[in-house]
């Protein structure tokens, strides 16, 4: 059961990624022939309006296939009115970020329905106070509340660290002790911390650590919890892709299919509120990935509209179609590297 729920997840993100295109195609008045989920031969298929809607046998991917627009012959043209080469530039770009764009949106959204179901977030509530910090020199204890930081209200535990790493010089901070209000100024200093991708970094601290009081997340700040969380997760994903790029994050780290499946498909067996925070890492994950330079994903093509933009001239056809074919490379070879290190660590 949960495999197939992280089918059924997997193809819900692609689907509305392909529907960010659809739709924009669609604004900008050009016609889609084909949406497609899932690469191959088509194993069903429906007639709506002028789109042939189908699905697929290799759940992979999808696919919206525009008049004028063929990625295996990037040679082909079209000069109908409602064929995608005959746009302007500036239309067939808004047409390919509107793919990544509603993954964003939608990982926004799942991010809010989570926040709604009252998640559990860390208080503001002082524990260990290290000896000899900027802390514990300016007079904190151990149970006091954070409630104000420069002025900006506290919730949570996070927020409360956030503003401090931000900040600059000294911090007035508001603490509730006893059921008193009392303001302490304290300069941070700069100490190491562990970073998401547990590397070593310098932030700016006050020498405390939390109490472990709990509390559940108010409606009030749902919006705040969800946009927070779609950034945290595309600069995680962002992060994690330049640090692969760069080798400081080796090769057999690259996860593929096999691994978001079975991701997905243990987090089913904890409910529904782990599916849904792991579906909208995905859906970043999508967004990002497509937004990558490399020819054959938006990306790709969104550069060589750049290039037409700034050049006032498209890319050669020879240029094209070599580009294109070297994009489909690398993204086969990194489809088979992710499953390689897939089937390695489940034998592992």
């Amino acid at each position: 059961m949960g495999w197939l729920i992280s089918l059924l997840v997997l193809s819900l993100l692609i689907f509305f990624h392909e529907l960010g295109h659809f739709l924009a195609a669609k604004l900008m008045g050009v016609h889609v022939k084909v949406f497609s989920i899932g690469f191959g031969k088509k194993i069903a298929s429906f007639q709506w309006g002028k789109t042939e809607w189908r699905i697929a046998m290799i759940p992979l991917g999808g696919y919206v296939q525009m008049k004028g627009q063929e990625d295996l012959d990037p040679s082909a043209r079209s000069q109908d009115d409602d064929s995608y080469n005959v746009k302007r530039p500036w239309q067939r770009i808004f047409i390919l970020l509107a793919g990544p764009f509603a993954n964003f949106l939608l990982a926004f959204v799942l991010f809010w329905f989570i926040a709604l179901g009252g998640p559990q977030v860390l208080s503001p509530v002082i524990g260990q106070v290290v000896k000899d910090s900027p802390a514990q020199l300016a007079g904190l204890q151990t149970d006091d509340i954070i409630t104000q930081i420069n002025g900006i209200p506290i919730e949570t535990w996070d927020e409360m660290a956030e503003n401090i790493s931000q900040s600059e010089g000294s911090i007035d901070f508001l603490i509730e002790r006893s059921g008193y209000l009392q303001h302490f100024t304290i300069t941070p200093q700069m100490r190491e911390a562990r970073n998401d991708f547990n590397e070593t970094v310098q932030r700016r601290m006050i020498g405390i650590g939390a109490a472990g009081v709990s509390k559940e997340l108010e409606v009030k700040n749902s919006l705040t919890y969800a946009w927070d969380k779609t950034l945290w997760a595309s600069g995680l994903i962002f992060g994690g892709v330049q640090r692969l790029v760069s080798g400081a994050v080796p090769a057999k780290e690259l996860g593929g299919v096999i691994s978001i499946v079975k991701i997905t498909a243990d987090a089913s067996d904890q409910g529904w509120m782990p599916v849904l925070f792991f579906a909208a890492l995905i859906s970043v994950n999508l967004g990002v990935l497509n937004l990558l330079p490399i020819p054959a994903l938006d990306g790709g093509h969104i550069v060589f509209n750049l290039y037409e933009m700034l050049f006032r001239r498209a890319p050669t056809e020879a240029m094209l179609i070599r580009l294109t074919i070297g994009g489909w490379a690398i993204l086969i070879g990194l489809m088979f590297l992710g499953i390689y290190n897939d089937v390695t660590r489940l034998i592992g």
